[in-house]
């Protein structure tokens, strides 16, 4: 994916929404590790700060968890309501 840093949409907003994306539609399945940051670098080109925004932004959506020392992890949410 290619980051449009003159668009109107903020860089760490479409990283979130291409992680969103990618949750959704299965390509990142619940109980998997999202990609490091180090990948995420490569992959998208930004900076580790708006690769933090990003996945904060997952976060407060309640899509990804953080496990200290272990990574951040697609929430399984097939489980709510059980």
């Amino acid at each position: 994916m290619i980051i449009d840093r003159e668009g109107p949409v903020p860089p760490y907003r479409q990283v979130a929404d291409d992680l969103r994306r990618q949750i959704q539609d299965g390509t990142i399945p619940p109980g998997r590790r999202i990609p490091s940051m180090i990948e995420l670098e490569a992959t998208y080109g930004v900076a580790r700060d708006t690769l933090r925004k990003a996945t904060q932004v997952l976060k407060d959506e309640g899509l990804v968890r953080t496990v200290q020392g272990m990574g951040i992890f697609v929430v399984d949410r097939g489980d709510e309501g059980s």
